[in-house]
This record gives C-alpha cells, sequence and structure tokens, in this order.
C-alpha cells in the first residue's frame, strides 16, 4: 500500500501555532472528516478534515488539511481530525474533543485498550484498520488529558459544524 500524505491547507488562529500548555487553560475542539469517494472504488482517494478550537481566554485557532491516498475514508478523515487536533496542543494540555464520528469516540473510549491488549487485533482477531492512526492517536492521547463528548453532526452544533465546513472545504 503507497504511503499516504497529508496536507494542511488552512490556518486561523489568535493562538501560536503550538498552543503552549497552562494549567488554567482548557480547550474544546471540535473536529470533523469529509470524503466525496467513501463509497466509490479508486486507487486514489482524497479526504478532507479540520478542527476549530476554542481556548477557555476565548482565542480560537481552525486548521483544516487533506489527506491522499489508497485506504483513505471517512473514518480516517475523522481519525487524521483528531490527531491534528491533539499534534496543535502542547503535552499536558487539557481538550475536550468533540465528536460527531462514533468510529473514533468507540475506538479512542472503548476499544483501543483492547486493541493493544490483543496486540492491535480486533475481538475477531483480525488486525485494527487504521492502525498507523490509531497508534498515533494513542500516543498523543497519553501525553494529554483528553476527554470526549459526542455531539449530533449536522444537527446545528456551531463548533461541529464549522469543522465540517472546515473538512468539507479542505476537499474543494
Amino acid at each position: 500500500m503507497p504511503p499516504h500524505s497529508c496536507h494542511v491547507n488552512q490556518k486561523r488562529n489568535q493562538m501560536n501555532q503550538h498552543v503552549p500548555a497552562a494549567p488554567h487553560h482548557t480547550y474544546r475542539i471540535a473536529c470533523d472528516g469529509a470524503c466525496n469517494t467513501n463509497h466509490i472504488k479508486s486507487p486514489f482517494r482524497k479526504v478532507g478534515w479540520g478542527f476549530t478550537a476554542i481556548r477557555s481566554d476565548g482565542r480560537t485557532a481552525e486548521r483544516s488539511g487533506t489527506c491522499e491516498g489508497d485506504g483513505e475514508s471517512n473514518n480516517t478523515a475523522e481519525l487524521e481530525a483528531v490527531i491534528q487536533a491533539l499534534s496543535f496542543l502542547q503535552p499536558g494540555s487539557n481538550v475536550t474533543l468533540l465528536l460527531d464520528s462514533n468510529y473514533v469516540l468507540k475506538g479512542a473510549t472503548e476499544w483501543l485498550e483492547g486493541w493493544k491488549r490483543k496486540g492491535w487485533k480486533k475481538a475477531d482477531g483480525k488486525p485494527v484498520l487504521n492502525l498507523r492512526r490509531w497508534q498515533i492517536l494513542d500516543d498523543l492521547m497519553q501525553t494529554r488529558n483528553v476527554t470526549f463528548e459526542k455531539v449530533k453532526g449536522h444537527a446545528g452544533h456551531v463548533m461541529n459544524e464549522r469543522a465540517d465546513a472546515l473538512a468539507v472545504a479542505a476537499l474543494a
């Protein structure tokens, strides 16, 4: 399988490139992914990802980008958005991630520890899909204080709608 490549397309922020961990600040970050070829068999696939962040002092930041390669899907886009969001923060940061993705939410909060115990295998003994990204996410979660909050997609949640718009625009 050829390597995946990911690119950052858009930067808009009132925070520094990487936000220093500050015990008195917390972060709320909505993450989303988009894929316009999710149900098409194609040797080349492109997905978009986006996140919007608000720090407890009201400062904001947004990022979006694309990933290209065989095997990219809406799930990989959702994972990449979370990876990019956590990578944006310094280790030690306190963050609540707002997600509409059951795949990422359940993977991070219910399945991850079992996958690791089983040598990165699923309950059926098959390898975990998107392994490289799950391992990166696991590493990032070990060095940040992360909580997850489920939001309903396309239901008017302001931050989720903005993250979705960033992800979709990245594909344009």
